[in-house]
């Protein structure tokens, strides 16, 4: 089963992707992570995304889309996934769709979570205290919000037209959102 999580920056996706991971125990694969460790780890592909990074610029998509190939490619991704960061937009949710169309599979859950914009803000701001997060400041927020609303909105119309995304409510205790999954996916 290949589920993907969306979700504007503090809707959840983070957390709400570990939980649904463990519970089907299927890996969870977020691009930032899967980003950092190839650069740690100084692979091909982790010193390409390296000179992008370094440069200040996004890693095009070709380069994430050939880590998310490895992760797929792991005997522990074999039977499914839970995406968390990408694709992020209908042209990175077409390469996805092909990647996994070429093994005979799809994805099978795309889950929206839902959270008004105030609360975004509010979780964001708090975690910027919490955790001394610089990419959380007021201005970063307002940016990165309408940057999700400009590129998420494509996709989350790429899979609608398919029946595949679910609205969850986003608001809530972690397991009332974790036991709103479950329902909706119905594992």
């Amino acid at each position: 089963m290949f589920i993907l999580l969306l979700g504007a920056p503090g809707s959840g996706k983070g957390t709400q992707g570990k939980v649904l991971a463990e519970r089907l125990g299927l890996p969870k694969i977020t691009t930032g992570d899967i980003l950092r460790a190839a650069v740690r780890a100084e692979t091909p592909l982790g010193r390409e995304a390296k000179k992008y990074m370094d440069a200040g610029s996004l890693v095009p998509d070709s380069v994430i889309l050939g880590l998310i190939k490895e992760e797929l490619a792991k005997p522990e991704a074999q039977q499914g996934a839970v995406l968390d960061g990408f694709p992020r937009t209908a042209a990175q949710a077409e390469l996805v769709d092909r990647t996994l169309a070429e093994r005979g599979q799809r994805l099978n859950h795309i889950l929206l979570l839902d959270v008004p914009e105030e609360e975004l803000v509010r979780r964001m701001t708090g975690r910027a205290a919490d955790e001394g997060r610089s990419d959380d400041t007021p201005d970063a927020i307002r940016t990165r919000l309408q940057v999700y609303q400009r590129d998420t909105a494509p996709l989350i119309a790429h899979y609608a037209e398919r029946g595949i995304v679910k609205r969850v409510p986003g608001v809530g205790g972690v397991d009332d959102i974790a036991t709103e999954i479950k329902r909706v996916i119905g594992r």
